[in-house]
């Protein structure tokens, strides 16, 4: 996914003034930027004027639609973030598997290993863009994946005596260990249920 998604929220203090926004600019503006850090271009070569320039529109154009360059590179890194697949219900196990596989497919496509880990890295020094970004996408993941987590504990499935966010972590930890921190590490078919299946041998209810 390589432009922002259609239930992305808008950018805070983009700075609109009454005019309808162009989701062609928009794609265009958010485009230029993941080209150019894909070309080589460091956070701080980025600038609102290059970015007009290398999106091919003038530069108050990007400037109604974001307030600066972080307010930008949220919607950016917003852009990179697929929607998680629904959790069907029907098997915990089937769940944890696919919200996985879904990680270990993000982290396959070069675009959300070099270019990802650029622009995170940005945003986690920006505590303000962090917090945003916190608050409108990995707090909703977390939520998914507890609430899998919960339906576990409910069903028997999974150990009711741990906390449920620390759970999480042993699932979601591995594959991100491999897909963000280290891009010479390998993420094979299989490897979802490999994981899932390691850490729910070691969080069965015990007898």
């Amino acid at each position: 996914m390589t432009g922002p998604g259609p239930s992305a929220p808008e950018p805070a203090g983009d700075g609109r003034r009454g005019r309808p926004r162009s989701a062609a600019a928009d794609t265009a503006i958010i485009e230029a930027v993941l080209r150019l850090i894909e070309e080589g271009a460091s956070i701080g070569d980025l600038s609102m004027e290059g970015i007009a320039r290398a999106a091919g529109v003038g530069k108050a154009t990007v400037y109604r639609r974001w307030s600066g360059k972080n307010a930008l590179l949220l919607d950016v890194i917003r852009s990179l973030d697929d929607d998680l697949p629904p959790a069907r219900g029907a098997s915990v196990r089937d769940d944890l598997v696919a919200m996985l596989e879904h990680l270990r497919h993000r982290g396959l496509v070069k675009r959300h290993s070099a270019v990802f880990r650029t622009v995170l890295t940005h945003v986690q020094a920006q505590p303000d863009v962090w917090r945003e970004y916190h608050d409108t996408v990995i707090r909703a993941r977390r939520e998914a994946m507890h609430a899998v987590l919960r339906r576990g504990i409910d069903r028997g499935e999974i150990r009711a005596d741990r906390e449920v966010g620390v759970l999480a972590d042993l699932f979601v930890g591995p594959m991100l260990a491999r897909a963000l921190l280290d891009e010479r590490q390998a993420l094979p078919e299989g490897l979802a249920e490999q994981i899932v299946d390691t850490v729910l041998e070691g969080v069965r209810p015990r007898p």
